[in-house]
């Protein structure tokens, strides 16, 4: 990744909570961008946004307690539905394939392999390389360091260094070699295992498979190991549900019209043409409702999607979905060049208008430029979110320009059809790709009025992100801490990064201020556990925190996870306080 990271750990012990504003500990790194440092530093401001304190800095918790992260039956089922989809995409089409080589299509059959191949090839590439970084020795170094740095800081007092000899010293040379003999072949048998699954075309399944391990280890252990292997968790369900997001769309998508616009020009449905049309369709909408759940599941400032929001999500991007494709159809039945030309036309012009957005999702610019271009083909078929701020009147203009083409494109096909259909059959096509759109609104309307997590859009009450009441959101309990993964919540922005139309602020339209100040209520002192410091500022929804995207700041934080006695809690610098950045600074 393009981006540089600096991380430090800070051991937080017993100290009066009314110094927190005024004095904070500084930390410092010597060994790279990545190297922590451990140092002493001041308790956690996880109660330092108290009223009238007037120190609220990026490392304050969210305001409202959530329910502390379990992995479930159903998250176990879902796992379970998403192999489901996938297995069914990729068999239906492969099936269809070779009916069309021996049908004598060898044009319909070309096109259909090339569709299942290419798309999965980029992607078993993509996951081979996000493995060989996370288990290269290139940054073991590193990781060493980093592991150091967290016993020194729990043993308060030694430096990396010092532990790592300590350590060393401590085993003899004949266990060393024999501990180096077994890593060794453990990581040759890792190489082997995970070369043929990517050959086999397989990293995702065994990126799901992963993940439900991993879920199911983090209900059997105790506490600090539970939490340990429920962050693993997050990790691994953000990789895969961003490679098969896209997959689906440089698979499945270009493979459900390309079938749909077979059967409209042979004026028939095939029984494998239909199979293979709807597994694409229901992994297009099942994809993007996983993936924006993930997402959530991932990050503190946001309220977690519950499963009956995921499926009503299904529905709505399923439907919609399926009337654009349709219309897709028809129209590149008649007039195959011109639907090629169009569809270039509509991925250039969204591609642009996202890029224009300015949208903060990778670590480097050119990253950037290419998640912008994927994203524009996803906005060829269907609504995504990338940027936080007037997203009900974003979503508005696409729906009004995807209607209206939708429109246009079935009107001409209409006017332009084979004389084979008769009047009566294209009418009720016609009736199917608006009955369908009109479907698709009304689920939305279903998630947003009812199902959103920040709580539904029509009502008197406008809903704070962590939805609890003003009570909650100012008296912030003292046990309040982030459960991992989640990163520690930026609690004060500034008026110009709120946007009036935004669903996903946190500052409540209407706030009646008390006419007597607060009482001062007197803290008492207690130990937090460590917490570790990332110098860069993070990046707001519907992006990944950068721990998510930043697969070396994700090594460092688990390998001090993993040595920490307490579960860290994670916290970015804060761009709108002058001494906070001054103190960032200090690690560089």
């Amino acid at each position: 990744m393009g981006g540089t990271a600096s991380v430090s750990l800070q051991n937080l012990g017993q100290r009066p909570a009314e110094s927190e504003c005024g004095e904070r500990g500084l930390s410092s790194s010597s060994a790279g961008p990545l190297a922590p440092a451990a140092a002493a530093a001041s308790s956690s401001s996880s109660h330092c946004c108290e009223p009238g304190s007037g120190c609220c800095h990026s490392s304050c918790v969210n305001s409202v307690p959530r329910q502390r992260e379990e992995y479930s039956l159903a998250d176990c089922c879902w796992i379970l539905g998403a192999l489901l989809v996938f297995f069914s995409d990729g068999a239906t089409d492969v099936w269809l394939a070779v009916d069309y080589y021996f049908q004598g299509d060898y044009w319909w059959f070309g096109l259909t392999l090339m569709f299942v191949v290419v798309p999965s090839l980029v992607v078993q590439v993509l996951s081979f390389r996000w493995f060989v970084y996370d288990y290269t020795n290139s940054s073991g170094g590193s990781s060493a360091r980093a592991r150091a740095a967290a016993a020194a800081a729990a043993g308060g007092g030694t430096g990396p260094d010092e532990a790592a000899d300590h350590f060393s010293t401590k085993e003899s040379e004949a266990g060393q070699r024999r501990a180096t003999r077994t890593s060794t072949c453990c990581r040759l048998c890792m190489w082997f295992l995970q070369s043929l699954i990517h050959i086999l075309q397989l990293g995702q399944v065994w990126r799901y498979l992963r993940a439900m391990y991993l879920g199911i280890q983090s209900r059997w252990h105790k506490e600090h190991e539970r939490r340990h292997f429920y962050w693993r968790m997050m990790f691994e369900s953000a990789d895969v549900n961003m490679l098969r997001l896209l997959e689906t769309f440089l698979k499945s998508a270009p493979q459900l019209v390309l079938q749909l616009s077979i059967m409209v020009q042979r004026s028939h449905i095939g029984t494998l043409q239909g199979l293979s049309a709807a597994a694409s369709l229901l992994s297009l909408a099942w994809m993007i409702a996983s993936y924006q759940k993930v997402l959530r599941d991932s990050r503190d400032d946001k309220m977690p999607m519950s499963y009956k929001a995921a499926i009503t999500q299904i529905l709505w991007h399923l439907f919609t979905i399926a009337a654009r494709v349709i219309a897709f159809s028809l129209f590149a039945s008649v007039f195959q060049l011109y639907f090629g030309i169009f569809i270039v036309s509509h991925w250039c012009i969204m591609t642009f208008w996202i890029i224009h957005g300015e949208t903060d999702f990778c670590m480097s610019k050119w990253e950037e430029i290419i998640y912008n271009m994927v994203v524009g083909i996803i906005y060829i078929f269907c609504w995504f979110n990338v940027k936080e701020g007037r997203t009900r009147c974003r979503m508005l203009i696409y729906y009004f320009i995807t209607f209206c083409e939708n429109a246009a494109l079935t009107v001409l096909w209409y006017l332009y059809r084979d004389s084979r259909t008769t009047d009566f059959e294209a009418l009720i096509i016609v009736c199917v790709v608006f009955s369908s759109f009109a479907l698709g609104i009304f689920f939305m309307f279903i998630y947003y009025g009812a199902l959103h997590p920040n709580g539904p859009m029509f009502g008197s009450q406008g809903g704070c992100i962590d939805g609890g009441d003003q009570d909650t959101a100012t008296h912030i309990p003292a046990q309040v801490i982030t459960v991992p993964p989640r990163a520690m919540t930026q609690c004060r922005t500034t008026v110009g990064e709120q946007a009036p139309a935004d669903r996903d602020s946190c500052i409540p339209v209407f706030q009646v201020r008390p006419s007597v100040p607060p009482t001062p209520v007197s803290r008492t002192l207690r130990t937090e556990g460590p917490v570790i410091r990332i110098d860069l500022p993070r990046k707001r929804y519907p992006a990944w925190d950068a721990h998510f995207i930043d697969r070396r700041l994700r090594k460092t934080i688990l390998a001090l996870e993993y040595t920490s006695p307490a579960t860290p809690r994670l916290q970015y610098r804060n761009l709108s306080f002058t001494h906070e950045v001054l103190e960032y600074e200090t690690t560089v």
